[in-house]
């Protein structure tokens, strides 16, 4: 397979890339959502490669698409883009054109491709960080012999050293709209509307209350039209503790300004748990559940 055209929506942080000017350089397309916690997980190594290898040839390349509505608005994605840190070129393929010509399936993903243009290397899902490095390296001093390369990133040598934890037992993601939810994997309480990729508190106060078994929870949600919302975390039908997240508060509320994912348990016990979700702003919605060791 050859890197195919970029045929996107936009550019960000780079004006549009070709096959024909990208030619001579190591490319490595990193499928990305800017919600996606299994992306999120990835970032620090796709910045990590930018930023060592750049200057000696790699072209990174961020290939936005979105798995949301909500992720194709320009005021969304570039708001996650700046959140995340991204400096490397960005290409929001809105319709998923690169997706399919890649002959994608999954976020996140990976392809590497050499110097000529020919894919060398392709990587779904989370890990293999240390193998990608190793090819990214492979790859530049192939296209210039002689370069000197430095240290391989702090980033993939603690990875290699401490490995991917184990997902064994964690709760699956959990989706909340009608086109993949699974029945009995929630439930909800008061005045709410399904939708496909959704449900949405229509009005008065609503609760969502998710069985899990997992150290860190996550939610993919969007304030509504206000563009604020408030949600009351519960654990185990107490005000969250210790084991609230980065987006929860010490009174175990969340306040949300923006449809992105929000970190709501951190540091739980691998038991049994039941977390409720309390909220009273009409027009909130939901969309996934995710889970961490």
């Amino acid at each position: 397979m050859r890197i195919p055209q970029f045929t996107v929506e936009r550019w960000v942080n780079s004006p549009p890339l070709t096959p024909e000017a990208l030619h001579g350089r190591v490319v490595l397309v990193d499928i990305w959502e800017y919600t996606c916690i299994n992306w999120i997980r990835t970032a620090p190594y796709a910045k990590a490669w930018h930023r060592d290898y750049a200057e000696l040839g790699l072209v990174v390349i961020g290939l936005h698409a979105p798995e949301f509505e909500f992720g194709k608005r320009a005021e969304n994605i570039d708001r996650g883009i700046r959140d995340h840190d991204l400096t490397y070129p960005v290409a929001l393929d809105n319709d998923f054109t690169v997706w399919r010509a890649l002959g994608n399936n999954a976020w996140p993903a990976k392809y590497l491709f050499d110097a000529d243009g020919i894919l060398v290397g392709r990587w779904i899902g989370e890990g293999g960080y240390d193998d990608v490095e190793a090819q990214i390296r492979r790859l530049l001093v192939a296209a210039r012999p002689g370069t000197e390369l430095p240290p391989v990133s702090p980033e993939a040598t603690t990875y290699a050293a401490t490995g991917e934890p184990s997902p064994v037992g964690v709760t699956p993601e959990t989706y909340v709209g009608t086109e993949r939810s699974m029945p009995g994997s929630f439930g909800l309480a008061g005045d709410w509307r399904s939708s496909g990729e959704y449900v949405e508190l229509a009005s008065g106060t609503g609760e969502i209350a998710l069985p899990f078994n997992a150290g860190e929870v996550n939610l993919v949600v969007d304030p509504g039209p206000s563009g604020q919302a408030e949600v009351t975390v519960l654990l185990d039908a107490k005000p969250i503790g210790d084991e609230r997240g980065a987006d929860v508060g010490r009174d175990a509320v969340a306040h949300i300004d923006r449809a992105a994912m929000i970190r709501l348990v951190a540091g739980a016990s691998r038991d049994d748990h039941v977390l409720t979700l309390v909220a009273d702003q009409p027009g909130l919605r939901a969309f996934a559940f995710t889970f961490g060791p």
